[in-house]
């Protein structure tokens, strides 16, 4: 059998080198694009541009006014006091140096939660005995029209959310279920019982890596919680699930791989194309961090990472910080700095983050910087890349991460969904916030973005969905929660660092203009 197996297998090698050589003598004409191709060309994502053009020049920043010096001394004498523990006086300051959200009064607060049926008003009452009376019936529309009510017009009695949830998975709604609770636990992030019941929701649907970290960060954030160990058992228990499927995947592609690489060697003559598809599979094999590893070696040679020691501390403490608060412990975290001028960043699987100098030199404090950092650190702890990786062509996928399959620019424009950009955003906030910055460090990011831009967008933005819409959930997200905006901001350090940002940035700038000079 093992023999028959074997002449198989060679055989279909053969057939791939037959038809790659004919492919091959086809592509050696040279073939006009049909509209077809014109069409996906068109389609396909931009990439970020990482390196400026030869020719390119920097736009000289404006001198801060009067009034910018001012409130930047104002800022550094708020953090003074907060970092000396005078959090009322600091906290007065900050209030005077922020102006309300655009929608405060129209978004309104969350009120506190309830558990008892006997604290739940009257009207309430009533919705929760037609929605058990529909359950008993078995009268679907009166459950759920219930049951809807209830959930809306009294978010904070918790077992209505939970009993919604239960029904419409009941009757077959798991998406529906989950955006219930997902709207629910973003309310009340710290009811046991609620993160409970959207863990278990999740893990139904197979979204075992969302599972792991919805209970990890209930435990992380929740410590003194008596169901904190539980439900780290249970973030540990849906991290290997996640990863036994991600293997199993992966080795339903092996053969596949195998074949696209004879497939490449017969195009190209190139021995790279079957080795890679082999070495590509053994890496996603060995999971996350060793992707990470192998790209961010090359990425380091590529980028030329910043030598500045003090700077690369200042980036490496505070990711270090919001790392400790991001719930996958398993992962080696590290944070460069490359010497590009463009507020700029990427995550890779596995722990390992990018940023430009410029990310320093055009954020207005510390938290700023930490609210980029936390956005990027969310996509490494919510396995998004390496989704991305497993998912689909496997190796057209990989190539877009690895040097060898194109330009290390790439790495910055990776094709995240809307809903992952959000959940990153989610997520950085709420790691900004456990860490003790202002919670609308990411939000003033965006509006710093926003300012920035003249005849194209920034970067970042070019690869993240950005604009009003992102500044207002964000917002809407921090009022809700009552997370606090008037605490630590750190803009004294800050000023500090971008001076050397902006010297690094200078000192690649005048290498690169003598080099022409020389030509």
């Amino acid at each position: 059998m093992k023999r028959r197996w074997k002449s198989l297998f060679l055989a279909l090698i053969w057939v791939m080198l037959a038809v790659g050589t004919s492919i091959l003598i086809i592509l050696t004409q040279p073939l006009a694009p049909t509209p077809a191709q014109e069409t996906s060309k068109q389609n396909q994502p931009q990439q970020t541009a990482v390196v400026p053009a030869p020719n390119e020049k920097a736009s000289p920043e404006p001198a801060l006014s009067p009034e910018q010096i001012a409130r930047q001394q104002k800022f550094i004498e708020a953090d003074k006091l907060y970092l000396a523990g005078d959090y009322a006086a600091a906290e007065k300051l900050y209030r005077e140096l922020k102006q309300p959200f655009a929608k405060a009064s129209q978004t309104p607060q969350a009120k506190g939660a309830i558990a008892d049926l006997a604290q739940l008003s009257p009207a309430g009452k009533v919705y929760w005995r037609e929605a058990e009376a529909g359950i008993a019936s078995k009268m679907q529309t009166r459950t759920l029209v219930a049951l809807q009510l209830l959930t809306e017009q009294y978010p904070e009695f918790i077992p209505g959310q939970i009993k919604y949830a239960e029904v419409l998975k009941e009757y077959g709604d798991k998406k529906k279920a989950l955006e219930i609770l997902e709207r629910a636990t973003t309310l009340y992030p710290n009811q046991a019982d609620l993160i409970k019941t959207r863990v278990a929701t999740l893990a139904e649907s197979k979204k075992w890596m969302e599972a792991s970290l919805a209970a990890r960060q209930f435990a992380i954030l929740n410590p003194n919680d008596p169901q904190a160990p539980e439900f780290t058992k249970l973030a540990n228990k849906h991290l290997k699930r996640y990863k036994s499927h991600i293997r199993s995947e992966i080795r339903g592609n092996t053969i596949a791989n195998i074949i696209t690489g004879v497939l490449g060697y017969a195009v190209t003559g190139s021995l790279i194309g079957p080795f890679s598809a082999l070495d590509s599979t053994i890496m996603l094999l060995q999971g996350e961090e060793a992707v990470g590893e192998a790209v961010a070696k090359q990425a380091k040679k590529q980028l030329s990472v910043v030598k500045d020691e003090a700077l690369s501390a200042y980036v490496n403490e505070i990711g270090q910080k919001l790392a400790k608060v991001a719930g996958r412990d398993e992962f080696k975290y590290e944070f460069f700095v490359i010497p590009y001028e463009e507020l700029n960043a990427f995550a890779l699987p596995g722990g390992k983050i990018f940023i430009n100098a410029g990310v320093i030199a055009k954020t207005n404090s510390e938290a700023e910087l930490a609210g980029l950092l936390g956005h990027e650190l969310s996509h490494v702890v919510l396995s998004h890349g390496f989704q991305l990786v497993t998912q689909g062509n496997l190796i057209g996928n990989l190539t877009q991460y690895l040097p060898l399959g194109g330009t290390i620019g790439q790495l910055f424009a990776l094709s995240y969904s809307r809903d992952m950009e959000r959940q990153a955003d989610t997520l950085g906030t709420r790691l900004i916030v456990a860490s003790n910055y202002a919670a609308d460090a990411l939000r003033n990011l965006m509006v710093t973005l926003d300012k920035q831009r003249k005849n194209a967008p920034p970067s970042w933005l070019s690869s993240h969905p950005g604009g009003d819409e992102r500044v207002r959930y964000l917002e809407e997200m921090i009022i809700t929660n009552n997370y606090n905006r008037y605490t630590y901001e750190g803009v004294a350090r800050h000023i500090e660092m971008q001076a050397k940002a902006k010297q690094v940035l200078k000192d690649k700038k005048e290498r690169a203009d003598k080099k022409r000079r020389d030509r």
